[in-house]
């Protein structure tokens, strides 16, 4: 059983920075997913998936907030991707005048996370949520793609959201400096950058998942707090 340590970026360092900003609905200037067309995406990945078990990524908020009631979970690495702080945020945790940054996956290095399981009477209503949570610009559904994971049993396809290409429009490639100013100030109607980093590094951890650049990136977010 691993050791789980105890972050710098505590709760009560969050808590100084946690707010709820008001909604910028369309802050990104990008159309939206029409209602309907969530059904008709849902429909076309779960084809995609073909027989046997479908599967998403978790590496980030997936892994603390899942979108549905997952019949298996699976350790797992991706090889070839990395996490990072890449996506611009002008609304859900930032606002333009104090733009937040969200987790994706980059090229290079590895990733290890969990590989949740869809339920096989129910895959389209499952997938669709997930569709809902993950995406809400139609420019975003290029970043959804199918890739290889190695779990215990050997390697399985899994659903990836936000992995490159990304739109230009949000993507940012910042040194770790900035993005720790960033996240140490930014919140939006969903709350704070810095609760989102903290959640997602604490749950890595007690699940033995030990990603050095979030590890570092919270330790550099909690001294921007604390000299704020």
């Amino acid at each position: 059983m691993s050791c789980v340590r105890a972050l710098h970026l505590t709760e009560a360092l969050v808590a100084r920075v946690e707010r709820q900003e008001p909604e910028y609905p369309g802050a990104r200037g990008q159309p939206y997913i029409d209602d309907d067309a969530f059904g008709r995406h849902a429909r076309r990945l779960v084809e995609e998936a073909g027989e046997g078990p479908v599967w998403t990524f978790a590496y980030g908020s997936l892994i603390w907030k899942p979108a549905f009631e997952a019949v298996a979970a699976a350790p797992c690495l991706l090889h070839g991707w990395r996490r990072s702080f890449c996506i611009h945020l002008e609304s859900w945790r930032g606002t333009p005048e104090e733009p937040g940054l969200m987790l994706a996956l980059a090229r290079g290095g590895s990733c290890r996370g969990m590989a949740y399981r869809l339920p096989d009477a129910a895959r389209e209503a499952a997938m669709e949520a997930l569709l809902r949570r993950e995406i809400g610009y139609e420019v975003d559904l290029a970043s959804v793609r199918w890739l290889t994971v190695r779990g215990a049993a050997g390697p399985f396809r899994v659903l990836v959201f936000y992995a490159a290409p990304l739109d230009r429009s949000i993507h940012v490639d910042l040194p770790m400096a900035e993005q720790a100013r960033r996240i140490a100030r930014a919140a939006g109607h969903m709350g704070s950058c810095a609760a989102y980093l903290r959640n997602t590094v604490q749950h890595l951890e007690e699940l033995g998942i030990r990603d050095r650049y979030l590890w570092s990136l919270q330790r550099m977010v909690a001294e921007e707090i604390a000299a704020l």
